[in-house]
C-alpha cells in the first residue's frame, strides 16, 4: 500500500470520522520527519539549485519558491511510504508474515472493498465507512502533487507526465516489497500492484489540475521577464556567483600556499598569485570568472568591452578588502613551526592544561575578524541594493560591472533583417 500502509484497521467496523482521524495520525510521524529533513537537504543543494535556475531563467525567487515546494513534497512522499520502521528490536519475518508476498493481481482492491462492506449493499458500507475506499483514496492523492509540478513547474507533457508518475509510484511498491532494498529481512508493507495504478492515476489527475492551476495564475516566465528588465543582473546571481569564485580560489590558494611553503618562499605568495590568477588573469583572457562564467555573466567596462587588466585589478584589490582579515588570520596561523603564532599557543595549553594569554588574545583577534568582515560585506551589499544600477563599491572605483549573458529560456533575438511584416520566433 503506497501511501504509508497506515494501519486503519480494516474489518474492525470503525465510523468513518474515526478512521480518518485514525490514518491522519498515523501520518503525523512522517510529515514531521519531512519537515526535520527538508532543511538540511534544501541547504545542501542551495548552490546547486542556485546555479540551474538562474542558468534556466535568469532569476531564482518565483522557481525556487516552486522547487522546493516541489522538494518538500517529495521528502513528505517518501516518508509516507517509509514509516513509520520497525524498531531493531521487532523480527519483521514473523511479524508481518504476509507481506512477503507480492499482490500481482489487478483489481484486488474493489475485492478488498466489497469485503470491507461487510457484503452490505449501502452507500456507508460500500463507500463511507469502508476503511479499503479511504485508503484508496489516500493512495490517489499521494502522487495528485506531483503530477501538479510536472504540468506547471517542469512544463511536461501527458506522456512523460505518465512514464514519470509510473517510475515513482513503481519506486514507492519496489521500495515497500524489497524491505527497503534489503534492510530489512522481510518487507513490512506490501507491493501492490493496485497501488502503483491508482498512485499513476492521481499522478495524471494532478496533471490535468496543473493545466487549470496554469490557466489560473501568471506564467512564471512572465514574471521573470518583468524582474530581469528592473535588475538585469539579479543581486542573488552575483551572489552565487562570488560563494563559487570564493570557494575556487580559496582551494587554489591553499594549494599555492603548500607548494611556496615547500620552497621556502613567504606565505602570502602563494594566496596572491592565486587570487591574482583568478580574479584578473583568467577575466583579463576569457571575460569572466569560472564563477560567473558559470552563471552566465561576464565582466565589462562602462563601454561595454572587455575592461583592460589594471581596472581588473583594482577591482579585485577593492574586492578583496572585506576578505583581507580572515585571510591574514589564515597567514599568522601557518606559523605553527617553533611553537609560534596562535596554533603554538593552542598546543601549549593543550599540553599544561592552563589558559594561555596568547590564547584569549588569539580568541579576542579571531572575533574581531569576523566581526570586521561581515560588517565589510553588508556595506557592500548595502551600497548594491541602494544604487540604482545595482553598482557595488569594487565596480564603482574600477568602472567594471556585470553584464548577464542570455539564461536558457530567453525568447530568440529578433533577426536584423527581419521584416516588420514577419512574425517573431516562438520562444523557446
Amino acid at each position: 500500500m503506497a501511501a504509508g500502509n497506515a494501519p486503519i484497521g480494516r474489518g474492525a467496523g470503525r465510523r468513518a470520522p474515526e478512521m480518518l482521524w485514525h490514518v491522519a495520525d498515523a501520518y503525523l510521524l512522517p510529515i514531521r520527519t519531512a519537515a526535520v529533513l527538508f532543511p538540511l537537504l534544501a541547504f545542501v543543494l542551495l548552490v546547486p539549485v542556485a546555479v540551474v535556475l538562474y542558468r534556466r531563467h535568469g532569476v531564482l525567487r518565483w522557481w525556487a519558491l516552486s522547487f522546493y515546494a516541489f522538494l518538500y513534497y517529495l521528502i513528505t512522499a517518501y516518508c509516507l511510504v517509509l514509516m513509520p520502521l520497525p524498531g531493531t528490536a521487532v523480527d519483521v519475518c514473523r511479524e508481518y508474515p504476509r507481506m512477503g508476498q507480492w499482490q500481482l493481481m489487478p483489481g484486488n482492491t474493489f475485492a478488498d472493498v466489497w469485503k470491507e462492506s461487510g457484503h452490505r449493499v449501502t452507500f456507508g458500507d460500500l463507500v463511507l465507512h469502508n476503511s479499503a475506499v479511504i485508503e484508496t483514496g489516500f493512495n490517489l492523492l499521494l502522487l495528485l502533487p506531483l503530477g501538479v509540478f510536472l504540468r506547471y513547474h517542469f512544463r511536461r507533457g501527458p506522456w512523460t507526465s505518465l512514464a514519470v508518475a509510473a517510475a515513482v509510484a513503481l519506486s514507492f511498491e519496489v521500495t515497500q516489497g524489497t524491505g527497503v532494498f534489503g534492510i530489512y529481512p522481510c518487507p513490512y508493507r506490501l507491493f501492490d500492484v493496485d497501488d502503483l495504478v491508482v498512485n499513476t492515476l492521481g499522478a495524471m489527475l494532478g496533471w490535468w489540475l496543473g493545466g487549470q492551476v496554469g490557466r489560473a495564475m501568471p506564467a512564471l516566465n512572465a514574471l521573470d521577464e518583468r524582474v530581469l528588465a528592473r535588475h538585469p543582473v539579479p543581486f542573488g546571481r552575483r551572489a552565487v556567483a562570488l560563494v563559487l569564485d570564493i570557494a575556487g580560489a580559496a582551494v587554489l590558494s591553499a594549494l599555492a600556499l603548500v607548494v611556496v611553503i615547500m620552497f621556502g618562499l613567504p606565505a602570502w605568495w602563494g594566496p596572491a598569485v592565486a587570487f591574482g590568477g583568478w580574479f584578473v588573469a583568467l577575466p583579463a583572457r576569457t571575460g569572466a570568472t569560472p564563477g560567473k562564467r558559470l552563471l552566465l555573466l561576464e565582466l565589462v567596462d562602462d563601454s561595454g568591452a572587455r575592461p583592460a587588466a589594471w581596472r581588473l585589478l583594482l577591482r579585485a584589490v577593492v574586492l578583496a578588502v572585506p576578505f583581507l582579515p580572515p585571510l591574514l588570520l589564515v597567514l599568522l596561523a601557518v606559523d605553527t613551526f617553533g611553537g609560534r603564532g596562535v596554533p603554538g599557543a593552542v598546543l601549549r595549553v593543550a599540553r599544561s592544561g592552563a589558559l594561555d594569554e596568547n590564547v584569549l588574545l588569539a580568541g579576542l583577534f579571531a572575533v574581531a575578524v569576523g566581526v570586521a568582515s561581515t560588517v565589510l560585506v553588508a556595506l557592500y551589499a548595502l551600497v548594491v541594493r541602494l544604487h540604482p544600477a545595482d553598482r557595488s563599491l569594487h565596480e564603482l572605483a574600477s568602472g567594471v560591472h556585470n553584464r548577464a549573458l542570455p539564461h536558457h529560456n530567453a525568447p530568440h533575438p529578433v533577426p536584423a533583417e527581419q521584416g516588420d511584416d514577419e512574425p517573431a520566433p516562438a520562444p523557446r
